[in-house]
């Protein structure tokens, strides 16, 4: 009959949902397990040099929760535990977290730090103001902010305006980065959708006179004319700072932070562990975190020189400059990764097995997609020394005899994050 063949179809469907959904969990739970890497790291010159286990994560890890947990660690506010283990997971750094908060601050209503932490498993709403390093304006109820104020952590940026820019003076009146982005939809809503697909500011039209600009700008009024452009000035100014940073926020960072300070850095929508050493270098450092540097011992700081990251070079814990044995993504393979799933999955049964077969199949995607992104990069790399070779070993008699010989220019390394 027709109602038990439909019975008959229901079930293998249900059975396959599940095992749909079980995968799903399975994923997210593969991705929220993140690999630890053992540093060295001396908190002040006095101090003994501390050996140290950090976070590293994956393309999809919440980098606002692991500065945050990696800061704690560089203090040793917060240990993890056994020194044998070799990987973490949200649960296991959340319950860590959470205690710490609620001992560290004892006394102190913490509900809106603790709030907002299961949050941060898909990153944090911050909103920062173009005119100040420290200065955040917070999202819904400011537990992200709180959350960093609990753990004794500054949060700084960048993103700065120059004062004597000419920007400056309407991003001084929007300040932060939501209302002006606010301004710029309301002003291409004023144009009827023209302002975004336009690269000039609307000329001010003339008393008597119509503006060059045409279109519906003739019949705005002149508060909205002007809304117009502050909009496209401040668009044009997010364009020209799409990695969230200055040079003028630059050097305010380096002169603001302290030597030994270890503060948290937001910088394009990501969120990193920024520190400044002791000593006469006065330079600033990123602590990488990156999953495809895991056995890379002698990689551990990124100097954090200019704003787009093309002068930026690795240092070791002693702050000394290395240089990868294999190019950026060396020292972390599809056989180490395997290999540590395997000895963490020993001795599971054979559904968890089954789940283990899926990790270590998800964990070869990854691998496969970090290798294509080296091979890409091996192979423009060849291809720019080969064509910097040949012009450099052109012979003259090959030239025209009125082209003098040029020099070839090479441009600098740029290492890509």
């Amino acid at each position: 009959m027709s109602s038990d063949g439909g019975e008959d179809n229901a079930a293998p469907r249900h059975d396959e949902d599940n095992l749909i959904s079980h995968q799903d969990n399975l994923r997210e739970s593969i991705e929220e397990l993140w690999y630890l890497k053992e540093v060295s790291f001396r908190p002040s010159p006095d101090a003994a040099l501390r050996t140290l286990k950090i976070i590293t994560q994956n393309y999809n890890g919440p980098c606002s929760f692991i500065a945050i947990c990696n800061i704690l660690l560089l203090r040793g506010q917060i240990e993890i535990q056994p020194p044998e283990r070799t990987s973490v997971s949200y649960d296991y750094l959340a319950r860590l977290l959470g205690e710490y908060l609620l001992t560290a601050t004892p006394g102190e209503d913490t509900t809106a730090a603790l709030s907002v932490m299961p949050a941060t498993r898909k990153g944090m709403d911050l909103n920062p103001l173009f005119t100040g390093t420290t200065a955040f304006r917070p999202a819904g109820e400011g537990g992200e902010l709180k959350l960093f104020e609990h753990a004794g952590i500054k949060l700084v940026h960048g993103w700065l305006a120059d004062p004597d820019s000419p920007e400056y003076q309407i991003l001084s009146r929007t300040q932060d980065y939501d209302t002006s982005v606010n301004l710029i939809v309301e002003a291409d809503h004023l144009t009827k959708g023209r302002l975004l697909a336009s690269a000039e500011v609307p000329a001010e039209p003339e008393a008597g006179g119509s503006s060059s600009s045409g279109g519906s700008y003739n019949t705005l009024s002149r508060d909205d004319r002007q809304k117009v452009q502050d909009a496209v000035i401040i668009r044009d100014f997010i364009d020209k700072t799409q990695s969230q940073l200055t040079y003028y926020g630059l050097f305010t960072l380096a002169s603001a932070i302290e030597p030994g300070q270890l503060v948290a850095l937001f910088r394009n929508s990501h969120l990193s562990v920024l520190y400044k050493p002791h000593g006469p270098d006065g330079g600033l450092y990123t602590l990488v975190t990156d999953q495809v540097f895991l056995n890379e011992a002698s990689v551990v700081w990124e100097r954090f020189e200019d704003v787009e990251g093309g002068m930026s070079s690795f240092v070791d814990s002693d702050f000394i400059h290395s240089s990868p044995a294999g190019g950026d993504y060396a020292g972390y393979t599809a056989e180490s990764a395997l290999a540590a799933l395997e000895a963490e999955t020993a001795g599971l049964t054979l559904e968890e097995r089954g789940d283990a077969e899926l990790a270590r199949q998800l964990q070869a995607e990854e691998d496969e997609r970090a290798h294509q992104a080296r091979e890409a990069r091996r192979a423009r790399e060849r291809a720019r020394e080969e064509l910097t070779a040949s012009q450099q070993h052109v012979p003259r008699s090959a030239l025209p005899a009125d082209e003098p010989a040029k020099k070839a220019k090479r441009k600098g390394d740029c290492i890509i994050m």
